[in-house]
C-alpha cells in the first residue's frame, strides 16, 4: 500500500505504525537517507497474508486526517467500519481501506468534469464498468479514468465497493493479438467477455519498419475501424488501450535483422527523435491512452542507445500527458546473464516509464531447453526481487504467460500448446494432470505413438491465481498475460472470486 507523509513523519514513527523496521522501509522506497518531505508517498511493505490494514486512533485524529493521511475517503473507512457516525475515540482500532471502487449498475453512466448534472460529459461508461474512487462530495464520487485524467460519477448510478486487502489488489494486463492460426485464435472474444477483470489492453499490432526503423508498419491484417472499435470498447469499460510497437518476427532475416533495425533506430538522435514523433502521431490517431514497446533482440553494444530512446520517449509522453509502457526481458542481476536480456539497463529505463512490464516466459521452452515450466514460482520470485532495486514496485508488472510447451525428451524439440491444446493431450493419451507444488505449474507427461516420451508444463487457473498472489506479496502493481484467448477460461472466475482487479 502507499502513505503519503505528513508533517512531523519520520521513517521510525512510520515504521512503527506498520509493524516494520526504518531500514525496511528506507530499502523498500530505495531512499539513500532518512529524509522525508511531507506530501510525499511511500510504499508500505506488507509482508503478511491477508495484507490487512488496521490504524488505532490517537489524539487529535479525525476520520479526514487518517484518510488523507492513507490516501483514502472519508465515506470509505466508514464503509468498511461500518460507522455511522464520524466521531473516534482514542484507541479504537480502524480496517484501513486499500482501494475503493464504484461500479455502473445501469446500461450507460455519463462521467462529468465537475460534480454537477450540468457539468460536460468527459466520457460514458457501460453497466459493470469498474470506476477507482479518489473521493467524493454530496451526492458525487470523483474516480479516475483510463487516461489517467479524473471525472466525477452521480452516486445514483453506481455501486461502491471498498477493498481492505484480505484479496490481492493488482492490476491486470491482458496482451491482445490477431488470430496467429490453427488454434491460435485472435484474442477478441477473450478481451470482449471479460471487460471488468482487465486493467490494460495493449495491441500487438505495429512494428518498426525494417525498411526505415523511423517509421511503424502495421503488424498483420486489420483497418483503421477494426482499432477504433477495440479502443471505444477498452475505454467504455474504463480499460486503458494502447499500442504494441515491437520488433519481432521479420522474415527473412529473423532476429539479426530485428537486431539491426534497433541498431539504426537507436544510434542516431535524429532517428530517435522521428521515430518518437511517429509513436505520438499513432497514440492521437486511434486515441490511445499510451503506448507499450517491445523491443526485445538488441545488440549489446547498443544498450546504451536504447536506454537513451526510453528517456527522450518518456520525457515526450510527458509532455503530452501520455502513459508509457515498456515490455523488458527478464534479468536477474546486473552481471551478464543471457545474451537475449543483458542489454537491457533496467535502471534508466525503469526511470524512463510509467509501467515496466518485465517479460518472465523465457525459464523452460526457448530451443534446447530441457522441460519445465514458462514461468515457475522461483524464477518469477528470482527475477522480481532484482527489478524492484531498480525502480518503483509500483511502476512493475510480472508479464506471465497463458500458455506452455510440449517437451519431446526424445527428439529434444518443444512445441508450443494453448491451455486447451494442452488438455485435448491429456485427454487422448488419458493422462492426469499433476499440479506441481514447487513450481506451483500443472503439467503431466505421456508418450507417444511413435514411443517418444513428453512432459506437458503450461498454466491453470491455479498456476495465475498462484502467481497474483506473488505479484501482491512483492508488492508490484499486477499481472500482464501473455496473451489473451490461449487461457484457461476459469481464470477469469479466479480473478473475480479471488481477487480484486485495480484499473490503473
Amino acid at each position: 500500500m502507499m502513505y503519503i507523509v505528513q508533517p512531523g513523519d519520520s521513517l521510525y514513527s512510520i515504521s512503527r505504525i506498520f509493524g516494520l523496521s526504518a531500514e525496511e522501509l528506507q530499502q523498500a522506497n530505495l531512499l539513500e537517507d532518512n529524509a522525508l518531505i511531507p506530501g510525499e508517498n511511500l510504499y508500505i511493505p506488507l509482508q503478511r497474508q491477508p495484507q490487512t490494514t488496521s490504524y488505532t486512533v490517537r489524539a487529535g485524529d479525525s476520520l479526514f486526517s487518517i484518510a488523507r493521511r492513507f490516501n483514502t475517503t472519508v465515506e470509505s473507512i466508514m464503509t468498511l467500519n461500518n460507522l455511522t457516525s464520524t466521531s473516534l475515540t482514542i484507541g479504537q482500532r480502524l480496517r484501513i481501506p486499500l482501494y475503493t471502487e464504484a461500479i455502473v449498475n445501469v446500461n450507460r453512466a455519463n462521467i462529468r468534469r465537475d460534480p454537477a448534472l450540468t457539468s460536460p460529459v468527459v466520457a460514458s461508461m457501460v453497466r459493470s464498468a469498474r470506476l477507482p474512487v479518489t473521493g467524493s462530495v454530496q451526492g458525487w464520487y470523483r474516480i479516475r479514468l483510463f487516461d489517467g485524467t479524473t471525472g466525477w460519477v452521480s452516486r445514483d448510478v453506481v455501486t461502491i465497493r471498498v477493498h481492505d486487502g484480505s484479496r490481492p489488489i493488482i492490476s491486470n494486463v491482458g496482451f491482445y493479438t490477431l488470430e496467429e492460426g490453427p488454434g491460435l485464435p485472435s484474442s477478441y472474444s477473450s478481451f470482449v467477455n471479460n471487460t471488468t477483470q482487465l486493467s490494460e489492453v495493449p495491441l500487438f499490432m505495429w512494428r518498426i519498419s525494417a525498411n526505415n526503423p523511423t517509421e511503424i508498419e502495421r503488424f498483420g491484417q486489420f483497418t483503421d475501424q477494426d482499432v477504433r472499435t477495440l479502443v471505444a470498447i477498452g475505454h467504455r469499460n474504463n480499460i486503458k488501450m494502447m499500442p504494441v510497437i515491437h520488433n519481432l518476427l521479420y522474415r527473412p532475416g529473423g532476429t539479426t535483422l530485428a537486431k539491426n533495425v534497433i541498431k539504426v533506430l537507436v544510434s542516431d538522435p535524429r532517428n530517435r527523435s522521428a521515430f518518437i514523433q511517429n509513436v505520438l502521431n499513432l497514440i492521437e490517431e486511434f486515441d490511445f491512452d499510451g503506448v507499450n514497446i517491445d523491443i526485445e533482440d538488441v545488440f549489446i553494444e547498443d544498450s546504451r542507445g536504447v536506454s537513451a530512446l526510453y528517456t527522450e520517449l518518456g520525457a515526450a509522453m510527458k509532455r503530452r500527458g501520455y502513459y508509457l509502457s515498456a515490455s523488458v526481458p527478464a534479468r536477474v542481476s546486473d552481471q551478464p546473464f543471457n545474451p537475449f536480456s543483458d542489454p537491457f539497463e533496467y535502471g534508466p529505463i525503469g526511470r524512463a516509464v510509467d509501467q515496466f512490464v518485465v517479460m518472465l516466459y523465457n525459464e523452460h521452452g526457448w530451443p534446447g531447453s530441457g522441460p519445465g515450466p514458462v514461468v515457475s514460482r522461483g524464477w518469477m520470485e528470482r527475477v522480481l526481487n532484482y527489478t524492484i532495486t531498480k525502480m518503483p514496485r509500483e511502476k512493475v508488472v510480472a508479464a506471465v504467460s497463458v500458455f506452455g510447451f510440449d517437451f519431446n525428451l526424445t527428439t529434444k524439440r518443444n512445441t508450443y500448446v494453448t491451455y486447451p491444446s494442452a488438455m485435448n493431450l491429456a485427454q487422448r493419451y488419458n493422462k492426469t494432470v499433476i499440479f506441481d507444488e514447487e513450481t506451483q505449474t500443472p503439467m503431466f507427461a505421456y508418450r507417444d505413438a511413435q514411443g517418444n516420451d513428453h512432459e506437458v508444463w503450461f498454466e491453470n487457473a491455479a498456476s495465475i491465481r498462484a502467481k497474483a498472489n506473488q505479484a501482491w506479496r512483492l508488492g508490484i502493481s499486477g499481472l500482464a498475460l501473455w496473451r489473451l484467448g490461449m487461457e484457461d477460461p476459469a481464470i477469469w472466475t479466479m480473478f473475480a472470486r479471488d481477487t480484486v482487479i485495480r484499473k490503473l
